[in-house]
């Protein structure tokens, strides 16, 4: 195979490509089929409690570490390492289950809440979770841009992912050339 045939090869497949998703625009959500769809289905951010599942795997075989350190600690076979293994274990289950939050506020609610907080009209936004502290408290951090073409404002807010209570907005000029 040729450059040229080469080359002519990946335009027609990036026209291809383009006329697919043209078609998808114009078509709408109800004419796409399954797959389709799932290219522009929602994300949803996984549950931070699911950790506590972790915490309770790492209790059970810190506690089993030290039951066996205990009954055979005289065994040349098992050290103190065991006991080592089971204290960090334990400890790591307290972090664990200390740091499961469940999340009272979705990415949507977070979205709704830091348009609200923002004072103008957004155009796009992105939502990032992101963790506070020792216990990792999950915040929700949204970039807001207006709603112009370009945007003139743009904005941070932060957001208390378990309880819904705005940490800081912080709006501004868009200062970015387009």
């Amino acid at each position: 195979m040729s450059e040229d045939d080469r080359q002519e090869g990946e335009s027609s497949e990036s026209a291809e490509a383009a006329e697919e998703l043209e078609f998808a625009e114009a078509a709408g959500d109800d004419e796409l089929s399954a797959e389709e769809q799932a290219l522009f289905a929602s994300y949803v951010f996984p549950e931070p409690s699911h950790r506590r599942i972790s915490a309770v795997a790492f209790w059970t075989f810190g506690a089993a570490l030290i039951v066996a350190w205990i009954a055979l600690r005289s065994d040349p076979v098992v050290s103190v390492g065991a006991l080592v293994g089971g204290i960090t274990l334990v400890g790591a289950g307290v972090w664990f289950w200390s740091a499961g939050w469940h999340l009272r506020l979705d990415q949507g609610e977070a979205l709704i809440t830091a348009t609200r907080e923002a004072g103008f009209p957004v155009g796009h936004a992105s939502a990032l979770l992101g963790w506070r502290g020792v216990t990792a408290r999950p915040t929700w951090r949204i970039l807001l841009y207006s709603a112009e073409t370009p945007p003139s404002r743009r904005g941070l807010v932060e957001i208390d992912a378990t309880t819904g209570e705005v940490l800081g907005s912080y709006t501004g000029d868009n200062v970015e050339d387009w």
